[in-house]
């Protein structure tokens, strides 16, 4: 029995940007309240007031560096659906259309295997145990789940060896800051052995296929987009010169084809077995870290244009209280559905911090006034983080890849359908276990099967318009700033492989007046609003968590990664040697 507490974890993220977790505890260890807070600024909606808003996504994008093209993409949208607004014959080319969606798909897959392995797996996968594995059992266990063909004995031993040198030269480097050997950690040794050697596999697969960023958009990370479609000029000729050049031509799109095939087999033997057979060993947490129940996507994807939301693959819609026989619309411009609020947030709004704010009149005033770093915890009672505090129609909602398996499970897609029912049925969990930290990590993998299959078809729409004869890619027209009329807004809607993503414009003569963006880890990393209500972070947290050890706080972890944080609208901090430090204190 131990004393109650408060558990700090200060950054709990394994990627960009800094977010603080403070769980407060009962004498028996059980999380009764936590916080969540961001406690770095962003400041890109200041950064572009008074800029040409064809520009605005080259500055946008630079948000996060991890989704390379998320805010590009939505920020590209948000000046195409103000001018649709005002005029509304405006319009993107098909091709443009189909080569957003490839390249939104890829960002997908490439993002969930890399969360997975990379920075959410080892909250399950102990890597020193690979060290006790026999790589003759690995092998059989991995030939097991699939045909994957790197599965040979010999394959095993020689990654188990690279393991051992790293433990016994004390370089576990990217392992590092981990807590082997927690009691919490369930495979066997020849698991941990298989998952570490997918680790490394995926490192080598990522480089592989971010190529189709670099042939769409001509580098990655930060690929670059257009006002209008996509900066790829397509080319009939295998090779050409003069005008031809740069453009994609036959070689490039056949690289494309080569890339999907890449992500499709390592999907479907390496990433869909190992969350199932590791699902398999921690199906206790199909029953922790539920959280609000309430999902929302903003839908994406479109078979036929932006503007029509009854094309998209992914729908739009939300969810409330794990009902999944209602879908509610969303209007996006009414001033009571989508609102800000900042009431423990470090900003100040001029009619006061009570009140929420419709994007569209969104305000950016920073307003600090929490305590002098170094200090031991946050006061929440007050403001606590720099993240605001969006809502739908009053209520916190949970984005990302659970709320968007869920929308097409529940809009009665086919392949959601049965993926959900396999999984279920594979594990031997309830329905209600979609709700829960392990049904958000397992959504996150049926959500790339899914995604890698569709991009076939979109690419080969693309295909068969370029052997019709339809090359455009980008619409000209009302180019120049001087076609456009004086006042304008948009918003641009899309969904990251984190959640809903929502950038929002006001033009006056030609440049930007407001921009506001609300982003995936804002809806989910958010404090508590003006009524109490907590973020989805924070509720999740409450569900049903009992540490084992506050100073090694792994529950906490597997949790809030199973979100897949990213607070990259802030930056990283270093120590003096270049390191990232992760603390775990407890008061």
């Amino acid at each position: 029995m131990t004393t109650a507490q408060r558990v700090v974890v200060d950054p709990i993220t394994r990627i960009e940007g800094h977010l603080r977790i403070e769980a407060e505890t009962d004498a028996g260890g059980k999380i009764t309240n936590a916080y969540s807070a961001g406690t770095m600024v962003r400041g890109i909606e200041i950064i572009l007031r008074g800029r040409d808003p064809r520009d605005a996504w080259a500055f946008a994008q630079r948000i996060c560096g991890v989704c390379t093209l998320v805010h590009g993409i939505a920020s590209v949208r948000s000046v195409e659906d103000a001018m649709h607004r005002a005029i509304p014959d405006y319009s993107i080319p098909k091709n443009a259309e189909l080569i957003r969606n490839l390249m939104i798909a890829a960002q997908f897959v490439h993002d969930h295997v890399m969360h997975f392995y990379h920075l959410h797996a080892l909250d399950w996968v102990d890597v020193v145990s690979a060290l006790k594995a026999d790589p003759a059992a690995t092998s059989t266990l991995a030939q097991s789940l699939s045909s994957y063909p790197k599965s040979s004995p010999g394959y095993f031993s020689d990654v188990q060896k690279k393991v051992k040198t790293f433990v016994e030269q004390g370089q576990l480097g990217i392992f590092a800051n981990a807590y082997w050997g927690h009691p919490a950690y369930k495979l066997p040794p020849e698991a941990n052995l298989m998952a570490v050697a997918h680790y490394l596999e995926a490192l080598a697969w990522q480089r592989e296929v971010v190529k189709l960023h670099a042939i769409f958009g001509g580098k990655n990370p930060h690929p670059n987009f257009v006002v209008g479609g996509v900066p790829s000029a397509i080319s009939v000729h295998t090779t050409g010169g003069g005008q031809d050049a740069t453009a994609l031509n036959m070689i490039g799109l056949q690289t494309v084809q080569n890339v999907i095939r890449q992500m499709r087999d390592f999907v479907d033997q390496v990433y869909v077995p190992d969350t199932l057979a590791i699902a398999g060993f921690y199906k206790d947490w199909s029953a922790q870290g539920e959280g609000l129940g309430n999902f929302l996507s903003f839908g994406d994807l479109p078979s036929k244009n932006f503007w029509d939301t009854s094309s998209y693959f992914i729908p739009r819609g939300v969810i409330l209280n794990r009902d999944l026989s209602t879908i509610h619309s969303i209007d996006l411009d009414a001033d009571s559905e989508i609102q800000e609020f900042v009431s423990h947030s470090w900003y100040k709004y001029g009619a006061g911090d009570a009140q929420g704010l419709h994007p569209f009149k969104g305000e950016t005033e920073l307003n600090y006034t929490g305590p002098k770093p170094p200090y031991e915890h946050l006061d929440v009672d007050q403001k606590y983080s720099w993240l605001k505090s969006p809502r739908w129609k009053g209520k916190a909602m949970e984005v990302g890849p659970l709320a968007r398996v869920l929308m097409l499970y529940a809009s009665g897609n086919a392949q959601a359908k049965e993926l959900v029912g396999y999984t279920l049925k594979t594990l031997d969990v309830p329905v209600e276990a979609l709700f829960s930290t392990l049904g958000r990590t397992a959504a996150r993998t049926l959500e790339t099967k899914i995604l890698a299959d569709a991009m076939q078809g979109w690419y080969d729409e693309l295909i068969a318009n370029i052997k019709a004869g339809d090359v455009r890619t980008f619409n000209e027209t009302y180019w120049d700033p001087s076609t456009w009329p004086k006042s304008m807004k948009g918003v641009g809607l899309m969904e990251a492989p984190r959640g809903g993503l929502s950038h929002w414009i006001v033009i006056e003569d030609g440049k930007i007046a407001n921009y506001q963006a609300v982003v995936p880890s804002t809806w989910n990393a958010g404090p508590r609003d003006a009524s109490g209500q907590p973020g989805a972070y924070e509720a999740a947290l409450q569900h049903n968590h009992v540490l084992h050890d506050p100073k090694q706080p792994i529950e906490i972890l597997r949790t809030i990664h199973s979100f897949d944080p990213c607070i990259a609208c802030a930056v990283h901090v270093t120590d003096p040697n270049g390191e990232e430090l992760i603390k775990v204190k407890v008061r």
